[in-house]
């Protein structure tokens, strides 16, 4: 028996990747990035229109170390916020949910103490007219009068 040997090309032009996208339904979804699929998620999610998934996250800041526009220390930091942040708001949830179905307590309020009398606005009154200011004195002539605490010296 002969073998068949099959080349493949290793390279393809854009036209032809976009023949063969345009061609094979769902192929889009198969050769896409991850960390493409992690940008498009939570540019919803900060648009409001998704939910957050932390792998999301992960595989954003994953390819922004490979890529070097970030180093490993911030990268750490980062998913060590978002984690924490991520956390403490399923926590809350559970907590809201656990409220809801009557499985705890619900905290009570404190009840708020006792409220001071508002003081009543005093009536407005309307200004009194105001005075004519009295005329200047006129300005005496000569000299004028050294101001106290600075002597002036003659020669």
């Amino acid at each position: 028996m002969q073998k068949m040997e099959i080349t493949v090309a290793t390279e393809l032009s854009s036209t032809t990747i976009t023949n063969i996208l345009e061609a094979v339904p769902g192929i889009k979804t198969v050769l896409r990035s991850p960390a493409a699929d992690a940008m498009v998620n939570l540019t919803r999610v900060a648009a409001g229109i998704g939910s957050f998934d932390l792998k999301d996250a992960r595989e954003l800041m994953r390819f922004a170390f490979r890529r070097g526009l970030i180093n490993n220390e911030e990268h750490d930091q980062v998913l060590a916020d978002v984690e924490g942040a991520s956390r403490a708001r399923h926590d809350r949830l559970a907590a809201r949910k656990a409220v809801r179905d009557g499985k705890t307590k619900k905290p009570k309020a404190a009840k708020p103490k006792a409220a001071k009398p508002k003081p009543r606005p005093a009536a407005k009154k309307k200004p009194a007219p105001r005075k004519a200011k009295p005329a200047k004195k006129a300005k005496r002539s000569g000299r004028p009068k050294p101001k106290a605490g600075k002597a002036k010296k003659r020669r």
